[in-house]
């Protein structure tokens, strides 16, 4: 499965795996939860996920590195400070959040699949390639900044 490496932008697959937890949520009964609440709920951890992938976002834009996901042997800066320090990869956190406050709106057990399923994909097609380029490009500045801030949060 090599060829999936870098082929399928995050929020493709991201919106993928959204549009499929909405026929998946209503094969179980949903999780009685009070509408007002569960929108609430939603909202807030979307717009959580909304704020951590922009500062990811503006973090590299103001090191003038590549956001291209497709293409991480373009960049030209290792971002290590800001949300950086939090999580490496902070856009990716971001949509993980978008598709949790999706599953809570749908209340639907089943729904939780969707995140799990971006963050098996994601791991494995996007980040730990990335991650090969990153250690080739920048080396032991990789390898100390890897042991200081987790792989999501």
């Amino acid at each position: 499965m090599h060829w999936l490496e870098h082929k399928i932008p995050p929020p493709l697959v991201a919106a993928a795996i959204a549009f499929a937890m909405w026929p998946l949520s209503s094969l179980l009964p949903g999780v009685v939860v009070a509408d007002g609440i569960r929108l609430a709920v939603a909202v807030s951890v979307a717009l959580a996920g909304f704020v951590f992938a922009l500062a990811g976002v503006i973090a590299f834009r103001q090191s003038r590195t590549t956001v291209n996901p497709l293409h991480p042997e373009q960049a030209t800066a290792l971002v290590t400070g800001g949300v950086y320090r939090v999580s490496r990869n902070p856009m990716y956190t971001g949509l993980l959040l978008c598709l949790l406050a999706w599953a809570i709106y749908l209340a639907s057990p089943l729904a939780l699949a969707g995140p799990v399923a971006f963050i098996l994909y994601i791991n494995r097609f996007q980040i730990e390639p990335e991650e090969k380029v990153l250690a080739g490009k920048f080396g032991e500045a990789f390898t100390r900044y890897k042991a200081s801030a987790r792989r999501w949060l």
